[in-house]
């Protein structure tokens, strides 16, 4: 699914207007339907209802809102903000609608001075202040009303976006005076900002409410940033030759482990194993061996020449796929030897955990590597590589710039894992829960995503099945185990169920 713009989001509405055909003033109509229903859906005509209405296309929407519920015998007052004394068109054709019905009488028109209502536990608040338009952080008036809003015992509901929220860039935003809602409903796509950790206290529940914007006009405007889907990943699973065998089902190399992180090589190894490919090799420290052989018998085992580090970097010509980091260390000789393995690599490269705060202290290397790569840090190890951010938009940013500069593939681990691509397209996972925020996901990742590499898959698809299939397998061990006692061999383990879910 698409995730457009501030722009585009209007683009889409004129696109709507112009090519259904259908009113402006209709399709606000067809909208306050939708929102309308989705809140008589939860709560009943003895909640008193309180809208407040900005000037804008949003405050029309609430406005429409309001008649509705009195329509059905709510007791509404509503509160229309015109400090400017100049309404959109939509609001002000809303506002004559409004006065027309009966329960008027609770209609306020605030032009200068504002006595707000008293807000109290058991009522609703609509809000309908300012909607996905919003470009620059509330101030004065309106940051006051917000304020007194989320300082109340009141539910809220925001209409498309909590005032205050904007759909993208809120690094410089006033959090302070920004809605807090109990429920948002959004209209028919996600916003951007709403798949950042630091937005979830404003949005609440959030529910996408389809109203009907032209399928057309959707397919016709290009974006940046989209969400990837059940409908997305069947058509890049590749079907296993009846004829097959080990040889010609991929040969990965992972190189993993030091003394004391044996865990991390076994679990990348098994989860490489689990993702289909022919053959897998480990190239570990020689402490590691008795651990590797007893948990992971599938696995051929290369040794090190070290005892307790990896010293020393190996001939890719023999493998398809080269996953690299997890449980490395980071010390000297295992940096040099790192970096070196990743350059003479002759086949697709996966680097995670150590190989990234190796690089994250040795910036220079970054020019080294080659392109294609696949590198998967979560939010921390990313800042080691391109400085602090001060919030997950502008963390993104540094990703999805990063991705064109190497001309690879940059997995930024989250909620909603984003897969920022060498053309500067974002994909943002959907599967996946709490349970998976757990040590070992992160290696897990790595071996699917070698795996499939091995298997054949060119790095574009094996980034959005592997975070896909790693999110849903998760998904599939939260449902049997729960998220609390979920750990990260659970995901190896459910990874089979993953895989037979996307093929049905």
């Amino acid at each position: 699914m698409k995730i457009f713009t501030r722009t585009q989001i209007q683009e889409l509405d004129n696109y709507t207007i112009e090519h259904e055909p259908i009113k402006s003033i209709d399709l606000m109509e067809r909208a306050s339907r939708a929102i309308t229903n989705a809140i008589t859906d939860r709560w009943t005509p003895n909640v008193p209802v309180v809208v407040f209405a900005g000037p804008g296309n949003n405050g029309g929407d609430a406005l429409a809102v309001a008649r509705m519920l009195i329509d059905q015998n709510y007791q509404v007052q509503t509160y229309l903000f015109n400090i400017t004394g100049h309404l959109s068109e939509g609001c002000a054709a809303n506002k004559e609608r409004l006065c027309s019905t009966r329960g008027n009488a609770l209609f306020t028109e605030v032009t200068q001075e504002f006595d707000p209502p008293r807000l109290e536990k058991g009522m609703l608040v609509v809000d309908g202040l300012f909607g996905s338009g919003l470009n620059k952080p509330l101030a004065g008036g309106f940051a006051s009303l917000v304020k007194y809003i989320n300082s109340s015992n009141a539910q809220v509901v925001s209409i498309d976006v909590p005032s205050g929220l904007m759909t993208e860039d809120n690094t410089y935003n006033v959090r302070a005076n920004i809605i807090k809602a109990t429920l948002t409903l959004t209209l028919q796509q996600r916003k951007l900002s709403f798949l950042f950790a630091e937005n979830q206290q404003f949005i609440g529940e959030l529910k996408i409410l389809d109203i009907r914007l032209s399928k057309e006009g959707i397919e016709k405007i290009e974006a940046q940033y989209t969400t990837i889907e059940d409908k997305d990943i069947y058509p890049i699973l590749k079907p296993r030759d009846p004829f097959a065998h080990k040889g010609t089902m991929g040969h990965a190399l992972l190189v993993a482990g030091s003394y004391g992180m044996a865990g991390a090589a076994v679990l990348a190894t098994q989860a490489c194993i689990r993702s289909g490919a022919g053959k897998v090799t480990v190239h570990t420290p020689k402490r590691n061996v008795q651990i590797l052989q007893t948990t992971t018998p599938e696995a051929i085992l290369h040794t090190d020449r070290e005892e307790t580090f990896f010293s020393e970097a190996m001939a890719t010509d023999d493998y398809q796929a080269l996953g690299i980091g997890p449980g490395l260390g980071t010390t000297e000789q295992t940096s040099i030897a790192m970096i070196a393995q990743i350059r003479r690599a002759q086949c697709p490269v996966v680097a995670d955990a150590d190989a990234l705060n190796i690089l994250g202290t040795r910036h220079a290397w970054m020019q080294q590597l080659p392109k294609g790569i696949i590198l998967t840090p979560h939010p921390k190890e990313l800042d080691r590589m391109e400085g602090q951010s001060l919030d997950s938009y502008e963390r993104l940013t540094k990703a999805r710039q990063l991705a064109e500069k190497l001309q690879g593939y940059i997995i930024l681990k989250g909620h909603y894992t984003a897969i920022c691509m060498p053309d500067g397209h974002v994909a943002f996972n959907t599967t996946g829960n709490a349970g998976m925020a757990t040590a070992g996901s992160g290696d897990v990742l790595t071996g699917i995503l070698t795996g499939l590499l091995a298997r054949g898959y060119q790095q574009r698809e094996a980034c959005l099945l592997g975070v896909y299939l790693h999110g849903l397998a998760g998904d599939l061990a939260a449902r049997e185990l729960g998220e609390e006692s979920l750990i990260a061999s659970d995901i190896i383990r459910f990874l089979p169920k993953a895989f037979l879910k996307v093929k049905k």
